[in-house]
Protein backbone atom coordinates (compact mmCIF):
# COMPACT_ATOMS: atom_id res chain seq x y z
CA UNK A 1 0.00 0.00 0.00
CA UNK A 2 1.29 3.46 -0.89
CA UNK A 3 2.44 5.59 1.98
CA UNK A 4 1.70 9.19 2.95
CA UNK A 5 4.74 11.46 2.88
CA UNK A 6 4.93 14.83 4.64
CA UNK A 7 7.80 16.87 3.16
CA UNK A 8 8.90 20.36 4.20
CA UNK A 9 10.67 22.82 1.90
CA UNK A 10 9.31 21.01 -1.16
CA UNK A 11 9.06 23.83 -3.68
CA UNK A 12 12.65 23.60 -4.90
CA UNK A 13 16.03 22.01 -4.39
CA UNK A 14 16.36 18.64 -2.71
CA UNK A 15 12.86 18.85 -1.24
CA UNK A 16 11.34 19.13 -4.70
CA UNK A 17 13.41 16.17 -5.90
CA UNK A 18 12.35 14.01 -2.93
CA UNK A 19 8.71 14.89 -3.50
CA UNK A 20 9.02 14.05 -7.19
CA UNK A 21 10.76 10.74 -6.48
CA UNK A 22 8.10 9.78 -3.94
CA UNK A 23 5.35 10.58 -6.45
CA UNK A 24 7.15 8.51 -9.08
CA UNK A 25 7.21 5.63 -6.59
CA UNK A 26 3.42 5.81 -6.24
CA UNK A 27 3.38 7.50 -2.83
CA UNK A 28 0.93 10.17 -1.68
CA UNK A 29 2.87 13.37 -1.06
CA UNK A 30 1.93 16.29 1.15
CA UNK A 31 4.42 18.90 0.00
CA UNK A 32 4.76 22.01 2.14
CA UNK A 33 6.47 25.33 1.68
CA UNK A 34 5.89 29.04 1.89
CA UNK A 35 3.89 29.02 -1.36
CA UNK A 36 1.53 26.28 -2.50
CA UNK A 37 1.56 27.76 -6.01
CA UNK A 38 5.36 27.41 -6.16
CA UNK A 39 5.04 23.75 -5.15
CA UNK A 40 2.45 23.01 -7.81
CA UNK A 41 4.52 24.85 -10.41
CA UNK A 42 7.59 22.82 -9.44
CA UNK A 43 5.91 19.41 -9.24
CA UNK A 44 3.01 19.65 -11.65
CA UNK A 45 -0.42 18.17 -11.05
CA UNK A 46 -1.18 14.78 -9.59
CA UNK A 47 -4.10 13.38 -7.63
CA UNK A 48 -1.50 12.15 -5.12
CA UNK A 49 0.13 15.57 -4.64
CA UNK A 50 -1.25 17.93 -2.01
CA UNK A 51 0.49 21.31 -1.70
CA UNK A 52 0.11 23.12 1.60
CA UNK A 53 1.51 26.37 2.97
CA UNK A 54 3.73 25.98 6.03
CA UNK A 55 6.27 28.24 7.68
CA UNK A 56 8.11 25.76 9.87
CA UNK A 57 9.05 28.48 12.38
CA UNK A 58 5.34 28.78 13.26
CA UNK A 59 4.71 26.02 15.79
CA UNK A 60 0.94 26.48 15.74
CA UNK A 61 0.85 26.24 11.96
CA UNK A 62 2.88 23.02 12.07
CA UNK A 63 0.39 21.50 14.50
CA UNK A 64 -2.56 22.57 12.34
CA UNK A 65 -1.02 21.21 9.13
CA UNK A 66 -0.13 17.87 10.72
CA UNK A 67 -3.69 17.53 12.04
CA UNK A 68 -5.10 18.42 8.62
CA UNK A 69 -2.92 15.80 6.91
CA UNK A 70 -4.05 13.04 9.27
CA UNK A 71 -7.70 14.06 9.02
CA UNK A 72 -7.52 13.98 5.23
CA UNK A 73 -5.26 10.97 4.65
CA UNK A 74 -5.68 8.99 7.85
CA UNK A 75 -2.01 8.78 8.71
CA UNK A 76 1.55 9.97 8.07
CA UNK A 77 4.05 7.28 7.15
CA UNK A 78 7.18 9.30 6.35
CA UNK A 79 8.14 12.75 7.59
CA UNK A 80 10.95 14.43 5.64
CA UNK A 81 12.48 17.37 7.49
CA UNK A 82 14.06 19.19 4.56
CA UNK A 83 13.35 22.92 4.89
CA UNK A 84 16.41 24.90 5.85
CA UNK A 85 18.49 28.03 5.44
CA UNK A 86 22.24 28.67 5.22
CA UNK A 87 23.73 31.58 7.13
CA UNK A 88 27.27 31.85 5.80
CA UNK A 89 30.16 34.09 6.76
CA UNK A 90 32.75 34.53 9.45
CA UNK A 91 31.18 34.41 12.91
CA UNK A 92 32.11 37.94 13.95
CA UNK A 93 30.63 39.35 10.75
CA UNK A 94 27.18 37.87 11.43
CA UNK A 95 24.81 39.93 13.57
CA UNK A 96 23.22 38.06 16.47
CA UNK A 97 19.74 38.43 14.93
CA UNK A 98 20.92 36.43 11.90
CA UNK A 99 22.44 33.78 14.15
CA UNK A 100 19.13 33.42 15.96
CA UNK A 101 17.28 33.24 12.64
CA UNK A 102 19.54 30.38 11.55
CA UNK A 103 18.56 28.40 14.63
CA UNK A 104 14.87 29.37 14.38
CA UNK A 105 14.69 27.78 10.92
CA UNK A 106 17.12 24.87 10.97
CA UNK A 107 16.74 23.75 14.58
CA UNK A 108 13.52 25.00 16.14
CA UNK A 109 11.58 24.87 12.86
CA UNK A 110 12.58 21.25 12.36
CA UNK A 111 11.64 20.51 15.96
CA UNK A 112 8.26 22.23 15.48
CA UNK A 113 7.27 19.98 12.60
CA UNK A 114 8.58 16.82 14.22
CA UNK A 115 6.82 17.61 17.49
CA UNK A 116 3.59 18.11 15.54
CA UNK A 117 3.88 14.81 13.65
CA UNK A 118 5.35 12.51 16.31
CA UNK A 119 2.11 11.93 18.27
CA UNK A 120 0.45 10.48 15.17
CA UNK A 121 3.39 8.16 14.55
CA UNK A 122 3.34 7.00 18.16
CA UNK A 123 -0.41 6.39 18.02
CA UNK A 124 0.08 4.01 15.07
CA UNK A 125 3.30 2.55 16.51
CA UNK A 126 4.98 3.01 13.13
CA UNK A 127 6.49 5.62 10.84
CA UNK A 128 9.77 6.98 9.62
CA UNK A 129 11.48 10.32 10.06
CA UNK A 130 14.07 11.44 7.51
CA UNK A 131 16.01 14.53 8.55
CA UNK A 132 18.12 16.32 5.97
CA UNK A 133 21.28 17.50 7.67
CA UNK A 134 24.62 18.04 5.96
CA UNK A 135 28.17 16.81 6.18
CA UNK A 136 28.49 20.11 8.06
CA UNK A 137 26.51 18.43 10.80
CA UNK A 138 29.72 16.46 11.40
CA UNK A 139 32.37 19.09 10.76
CA UNK A 140 32.72 22.85 10.33
CA UNK A 141 34.79 25.04 8.04
CA UNK A 142 35.70 28.74 7.95
CA UNK A 143 32.70 30.67 6.70
CA UNK A 144 30.30 27.99 7.87
CA UNK A 145 30.49 28.10 11.66
CA UNK A 146 26.91 29.26 12.20
CA UNK A 147 25.35 26.99 9.58
CA UNK A 148 27.35 24.02 10.87
CA UNK A 149 26.44 24.77 14.48
CA UNK A 150 22.74 24.59 13.58
CA UNK A 151 23.26 21.23 11.87
CA UNK A 152 25.34 19.95 14.81
CA UNK A 153 22.36 20.87 17.03
CA UNK A 154 19.88 19.09 14.76
CA UNK A 155 22.01 15.95 14.76
CA UNK A 156 22.40 15.88 18.52
CA UNK A 157 18.67 16.35 19.01
CA UNK A 158 17.48 13.77 16.48
CA UNK A 159 20.06 11.19 17.58
CA UNK A 160 18.64 11.27 21.09
CA UNK A 161 15.01 11.65 20.03
CA UNK A 162 15.30 8.71 17.63
CA UNK A 163 16.23 6.48 20.56
CA UNK A 164 13.23 7.77 22.51
CA UNK A 165 10.94 6.91 19.58
CA UNK A 166 12.43 3.51 18.73
CA UNK A 167 10.38 1.54 21.31
CA UNK A 168 7.24 2.67 19.45
CA UNK A 169 8.33 1.22 16.12
CA UNK A 170 9.41 4.58 14.68
CA UNK A 171 12.66 4.70 12.69
CA UNK A 172 14.87 7.69 11.94
CA UNK A 173 17.52 8.45 9.32
CA UNK A 174 19.80 11.48 9.15
CA UNK A 175 21.00 12.39 5.65
CA UNK A 176 24.41 14.11 5.47
CA UNK A 177 25.04 15.21 1.88
CA UNK A 178 28.08 16.94 0.55
CA UNK A 179 27.68 19.73 -1.98
CA UNK A 180 24.55 19.18 -4.08
CA UNK A 181 23.80 20.81 -7.41
CA UNK A 182 20.78 22.80 -6.22
CA UNK A 183 19.94 26.45 -5.67
CA UNK A 184 20.78 26.20 -1.95
CA UNK A 185 23.60 28.73 -2.36
CA UNK A 186 21.31 31.25 -4.08
CA UNK A 187 20.30 34.36 -2.18
CA UNK A 188 16.87 32.86 -1.45
CA UNK A 189 18.44 30.11 0.67
CA UNK A 190 21.83 31.46 1.72
CA UNK A 191 22.96 34.70 3.31
CA UNK A 192 26.38 36.14 4.10
CA UNK A 193 27.55 38.15 7.09
CA UNK A 194 26.96 41.89 6.92
CA UNK A 195 29.34 43.24 9.59
CA UNK A 196 32.53 44.55 8.01
CA UNK A 197 35.76 43.62 9.81
CA UNK A 198 38.96 44.43 7.97
CA UNK A 199 40.92 41.52 9.46
CA UNK A 200 38.61 39.09 7.67
CA UNK A 201 38.13 41.04 4.44
CA UNK A 202 40.54 39.08 2.24
CA UNK A 203 39.41 35.67 3.47
CA UNK A 204 35.76 36.62 3.02
CA UNK A 205 36.37 37.85 -0.52
CA UNK A 206 37.97 34.51 -1.39
CA UNK A 207 35.13 32.60 0.29
CA UNK A 208 32.44 34.53 -1.59
CA UNK A 209 34.26 33.85 -4.86
CA UNK A 210 34.34 30.14 -4.01
CA UNK A 211 30.60 30.11 -3.23
CA UNK A 212 29.76 31.97 -6.43
CA UNK A 213 31.84 29.54 -8.47
CA UNK A 214 30.38 26.48 -6.75
CA UNK A 215 26.75 27.58 -7.06
CA UNK A 216 24.93 25.27 -9.53
CA UNK A 217 28.25 23.52 -10.22
CA UNK A 218 28.31 21.29 -7.14
CA UNK A 219 29.30 17.66 -7.75
CA UNK A 220 26.34 15.98 -6.04
CA UNK A 221 23.23 15.01 -8.03
CA UNK A 222 20.11 15.88 -5.97
CA UNK A 223 17.84 13.69 -8.10
CA UNK A 224 20.03 10.66 -7.44
CA UNK A 225 20.06 11.39 -3.71
CA UNK A 226 16.27 11.84 -3.70
CA UNK A 227 15.80 8.48 -5.40
CA UNK A 228 18.09 6.85 -2.84
CA UNK A 229 16.18 8.43 0.07
CA UNK A 230 12.84 7.18 -1.27
CA UNK A 231 14.26 3.70 -1.83
CA UNK A 232 15.64 3.52 1.71
CA UNK A 233 12.52 4.99 3.31
CA UNK A 234 10.34 2.35 1.64
CA UNK A 235 12.67 -0.59 2.32
CA UNK A 236 12.39 -3.06 5.20
CA UNK A 237 14.85 -1.25 7.47
CA UNK A 238 16.02 2.35 7.64
CA UNK A 239 19.72 3.07 8.28
CA UNK A 240 20.46 5.59 11.00
CA UNK A 241 22.69 7.65 8.70
CA UNK A 242 23.33 8.26 5.02
CA UNK A 243 26.57 10.12 4.30
CA UNK A 244 26.08 10.99 0.64
CA UNK A 245 28.63 12.00 -1.97
CA UNK A 246 32.33 11.37 -2.45
CA UNK A 247 33.15 14.75 -0.92
CA UNK A 248 31.02 14.16 2.18
CA UNK A 249 32.39 10.65 2.68
CA UNK A 250 35.98 11.85 2.37
CA UNK A 251 35.47 14.77 4.75
CA UNK A 252 33.56 12.64 7.27
CA UNK A 253 36.22 9.92 7.23
CA UNK A 254 38.92 12.55 7.78
CA UNK A 255 36.96 13.95 10.74
CA UNK A 256 36.67 10.46 12.24
CA UNK A 257 40.42 9.92 11.84
CA UNK A 258 41.18 13.25 13.49
CA UNK A 259 38.74 12.51 16.31
CA UNK A 260 40.33 9.12 16.93
CA UNK A 261 43.75 10.79 17.07
CA UNK A 262 42.43 13.38 19.53
CA UNK A 263 40.97 10.65 21.73
CA UNK A 264 44.24 8.72 21.72
CA UNK A 265 46.14 11.91 22.57
CA UNK A 266 43.63 12.69 25.36
CA UNK A 267 44.12 9.25 26.87
CA UNK A 268 47.83 9.89 27.01
CA UNK A 269 47.36 13.37 28.52
CA UNK A 270 44.86 12.08 31.08
CA UNK A 271 47.41 9.49 32.15
CA UNK A 272 50.15 12.06 32.47
CA UNK A 273 51.71 11.30 29.08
Amino acid sequence: MAGVWFITGASRGLGKEIAGAALDAGETVVATGRSADDIRQALGTSSRLHALVLDITDEGAAIDVARHVVERHGRIDVLVNNAGHAQLGWFETIASAHVRRQFEVNVFGTMNVTRAVAPYLRARRSGRIVTISSVNGLLANPGGSIYASSKFAVEGWIEGFAQELAPFGIESMVVEPGMLRTDFLDDRSAAHGDVEIEDYAEAIEQFRAFIAGANHNQPGDPAALAARIVALATADALPARLVYGDDAQEWAADKVDRLKADIARSVGLANGG
